[in-house]
């Protein structure tokens, strides 16, 4: 959880450095491409093929859709127009849209009260840290589509954790191939805003790279690690550790000023993601989506 953290924190830095050089689409469409391809050279190197039944890769198409092609290209459309603290605090909405599928579905049961109380006491800590209420674009489309984003991913995870982990396949092939799919499906939006010509410099040449190889292909195998060894809810609360990292980085490597409230905000946030991991390893017992799964799905 912390390597996912440490990685999908510097998400939304990418997509902004790359959007000043190429259009969403094109960002979606790179990203999805450059990760599949980092994935399926450690799929392959593993000497692992790809899925071969057609179920499987019915099951990988619906989760691709939505994990990765229609939240990248809302988060991609959404950071036009929103502040980035904004933005945190909406992505920051999954694990709280994670527990109301789940429950809804039936695959999360009621929740112990100090792990809602974590949910909870994590989504204000975000608050704290990043006090939307004195940013811009939280009443806009902007928002409405990073909102939207941050629910699809919940949708996705309760998918994935239901349908495609756990089933015999290892966790790097299921990744490899959610991405490969992912790139089909964001190659078909490229008519859409996507073939414009466009002039990148270096750096969003770079920040493209970073993002498609380390924020996408690197942070994906690491989610779906997460999923099946914890559940998709358990997953789903790195949302909280983001903006935490995201804030400590800016403090050590640019000496970033951090003041008491967002001190506060981040040990509030660790002690809701301490509340949400504790009640199933006390209890000896999770909701379905987050049993153990067979060795051989977790292996790379």
């Amino acid at each position: 959880m912390g390597a996912l953290a440490l990685l999908w924190g510097s998400t939304f830095l990418w997509i902004k450095m790359a959007l000043e050089g190429l259009t969403p689409a094109q960002v979606t469409f790179i990203r999805c491409a450059l990760g599949s391809a980092v994935l399926l050279v450690l799929a392959l190197a593993g000497r692992r093929g790809l899925p071969r039944d057609r179920a499987t890769w019915g099951h990988i198409v619906v989760a691709a859709f939505f994990c990765n092609a229609l939240p990248f290209a809302l988060f991609s459309v959404g950071e036009q127009t929103v502040d980035s603290g904004v933005a945190g605090v909406l992505n920051a909405t999954t694990p709280l849209w994670s527990l109301l599928i789940g429950l809804a579905i039936g695959a999360e049961r009621r929740p112990h009260p100090a792990r809602l109380g974590g949910l909870l006491l994590g989504f204000a800590g975000v608050l704290l840290i990043f006090a939307p209420w004195g940013r811009a674009g939280l009443v806009s489309w902007g928002a409405a589509a990073m909102l939207g984003a941050a629910a699809s991913y919940a949708v996705a995870f309760a998918y994935m954790g239901r349908h495609l982990v756990g089933k015999g396949t290892a966790t790097i092939v299921l990744s490899a191939s959610q991405l490969l799919a992912a790139t089909g499906l964001s190659a078909l939006a490229l008519p859409l805003g996507g073939l414009e010509p466009v002039h990148p410099g270096p750096a969003a040449l770079s920040a493209a790279v970073v993002l498609g190889v380390f924020a996408t292909g690197v942070t994906f195998h690491l989610t779906y690690r997460l999923i099946a060894d914890e559940g998709a809810t358990n997953a789903a609360t790195v949302g909280y550790l983001l903006p935490v990292v995201s804030v400590a980085l800016g403090a050590i490597v640019l000496h970033e000023n951090v003041g008491l409230r967002t001190v506060a905000g981040m040990a509030v946030v660790l002690v809701g993601v301490g509340l949400t991991r504790r009640p199933a390893r006390a209890a000896g017992r999770t909701s379905p989506t987050a049993a153990p799964v067979p060795a051989p799905a977790c292996r790379p």
